[in-house]
């Protein structure tokens, strides 16, 4: 047993042995969202553990993000109902089960921390009352002057006995730890041990404290600042229980102890504030990201490209939003909550937006489907004029419906080109036939011309059978068809004039001038014979329908946009045809005028 010096209980009593209140605080919480399912596994496991282990932050947290969590919801519900045409005010949140079970666990717990609390004061109280009985003993057997060295032994079991009662009442520990300092050094001093034995106490209690010094001073190396800090709380507890050591060597040993101490105090204070200013200049950073989010426009957004760019952008700030650490704790949930807000609403609006997108992409798939199911149905038509005119049609419409989904895209418009491209490919193989007829038709008409003008040049031939030869020849320049329609004025030329000579030099009609329509024979119908009104009224009503036919495609000419290589030979199609109506006009407007001469 050890001698306490008075100024050595005092120093025992400095603030830098006392533990600092954020020692065993919790942990600051995650910025991870939780479900309730989860908080309530969370907080049940919490209630089976140890009354002493259980921490009422920990509980607190979890509530906390449990009602959070559940007035999002109900929040949630509250809108729905709006939505769906309710009131706000009259809407009544259903009752939640996992509340309930989340209360009843609450409940058992707080009657648990309450029973517990109650049994420590208790405790702490019985411990009290234990530890000043022991002190008056000390002090008794203090004033006992004549019986100190007797009472030695029972006076060691009592400090003994002292050291291993529990805590007291933090506003009593103190008074009672110096009543009982008091009390052991009046005992002490009342007793006349031996030199020898109370030097080596001393020389034993000294040679511990130097330890422990020694100890607190590699404290200082540790890059753990609350490690460190821990154990040197484990250190002052450890000198609170070892003896005095020699009077002239208290000041210094216990000065020595305390600046060691202060040292990682100081990394200890220095290590909060720091983290402070960082939480500070986090805050900072997250109300920056917040009112930049804020200020993002989402109701422009009108395109896939848009909102994709968008969502980059939103991305963007999750992951800065990541990199920063903590902010201050009275704000920390508060700006996580904006922070969350934001990207909410971003990812239903764009849930939305795809949503409609998607119902339009569906009705647009239809429609093209149905155009190329139109298509296919014309792709092998004979019918070429009605069969165009549909298709291009159909073409057009194409162009008025809106995109489908990109897996579709390609394989419908190639489907509707194939389409389309097939009976164009069969309409131009048929043209090119045509056109090989026109070749034809080209040769044989420059060889009436020709056997015309041998007429013409024969100045011996019989007028009978030269008549009889150019009319023969007409019948053959009328039998054949259409020649191609850049030569078609030309060669037209060509044949009036040698007719016209012809019929100057034999006097075929008396008038070389009148123009005639060879389509049909009326020298062999005399005049007022009931033939020629028919034949009139006949070459009237395919005189109109021509001029309709040719209105008809004028128009559409004028409405046709031609961009691709199909497009461009049914422009050059439906020209030609143009001018064959013209020459067919003409012709049968000569073909009236001939008869009403004759009638």
């Amino acid at each position: 047993m050890t001698l306490l010096d008075q100024s050595e209980i005092k120093d025992q009593t400095n603030p830098l042995n006392e533990m600092p209140e954020n020692q065993n605080a919790s942990p600051a919480p995650t910025d991870e969202p939780l479900t309730r399912e989860a908080l309530l596994q969370a907080v049940t496991r919490l209630s089976e553990a140890p009354d002493e282990e259980i921490s009422t932050e920990g509980i607190n947290h979890l509530k906390q993000q449990f009602y959070q969590i559940l007035n999002e919801e109900q929040r949630q519900q509250r809108e729905a109902y709006a939505a769906a045409g309710g009131d706000p005010a009259d809407f009544q949140a259903p009752e939640d089960p996992i509340e309930e079970q989340f209360k009843a666990v609450l409940n058992t717990i707080k009657e648990r921390k309450a029973a517990y609390r109650a049994e420590i004061e208790a405790q702490r109280q019985r411990n009290y009352e234990r530890k000043r009985a022991i002190i008056d003993e000390l002090l008794a057997m203090s004033n006992d002057t004549d019986n100190v060295n007797r009472h030695y032994p029972q006076a060691r079991d009592l400090q003994n006995e002292f050291k291993t009662i529990g805590d007291v009442a933090p506003e009593q520990a103190s008074d009672v730890w110096k009543a009982y300092q008091d009390a052991v050094e009046r005992f002490y001093d009342q007793w006349k041990v031996n030199k020898e034995l109370r030097d080596y106490d001393f020389k034993k209690n000294l040679s511990e404290k130097q330890l422990l010094i020694s100890e607190a001073l590699k404290l200082d190396e540790e890059k753990d600042v609350i490690l460190a800090f821990r154990r040197l709380q484990e250190l002052h507890d450890k000198w609170r229980s070892i003896g005095p050591v020699a009077k002239e060597l208290r000041d210094e040993i216990w000065g020595q102890f305390k600046d060691a101490s202060a040292n990682i105090n100081k990394k200890y204070q220095s290590y909060f504030e720091e983290r402070k200013q960082r939480e500070r200049e986090n805050e900072q950073a997250k109300i920056a990201i917040c009112e930049r989010m804020e200020a993002l426009d989402f109701s422009k957004l009108n395109s896939y490209a848009a909102w994709e760019k968008m969502t980059k952008t939103i991305i963007g700030e999750q992951e800065e939003w990541k990199k920063l650490g903590f902010a201050t704790r009275k704000v920390n949930n508060a700006l996580f909550a904006r922070f969350r807000s934001v990207c909410d609403a971003f990812f239903a609006a764009k849930a939305e937006f795809y949503t409609r997108i998607k119902a339009e992409f569906a009705e647009n798939l239809a429609r093209k489907e149905a155009l190329c199911q139109q298509a296919e149905a014309l792709q092998d038509s004979t019918d070429w004029k009605k069969a165009s005119e549909a298709i291009i049609a159909l073409q057009k419409e194409w162009k008025t419906v809106g995109p489908v989904a990109k897996k579709h895209s390609d394989a419908l418009w190639r489907r509707f080109v194939t389409a389309c491209d097939t009976f164009f490919d069969r309409k131009k193989k048929n043209v090119s036939g045509t056109r090989r007829m026109e070749q034809q038709n080209l040769r044989a008409k420059q060889d009436i011309i020709d056997a015309l003008k041998a007429i013409l040049d024969d100045a011996d031939a019989d007028r009978s059978e030269a008549v009889a030869k150019v009319q023969d020849l007409r019948q053959q320049w009328q039998a054949t068809g259409h020649v191609p329609f850049r030569d078609k004025d030309k060669l037209y030329d060509a044949y009036r004039e040698v007719v016209d000579k012809l019929y100057a030099k034999l006097d075929m009609r008396g008038s070389s001038n009148r123009r005639q329509a060879p389509e049909v024979d009326i020298d062999s119908l005399a005049k007022g014979d009931e033939r020629l009104y028919r034949e009139r009224e006949r070459l009237a009503r395919t005189y109109e329908q021509r001029r309709q036919e040719l209105n008809t495609y004028e128009n559409n000419l004028g409405f046709f946009n031609a961009k691709s290589k199909n497009g461009d030979s049914m422009l050059r199609e439906m020209e030609r045809k143009i001018a064959r109506l013209k020459d067919d006009i003409a012709e049968l407007a000569q073909k009236i005028a001939q008869i009403d001469a004759r009638l």
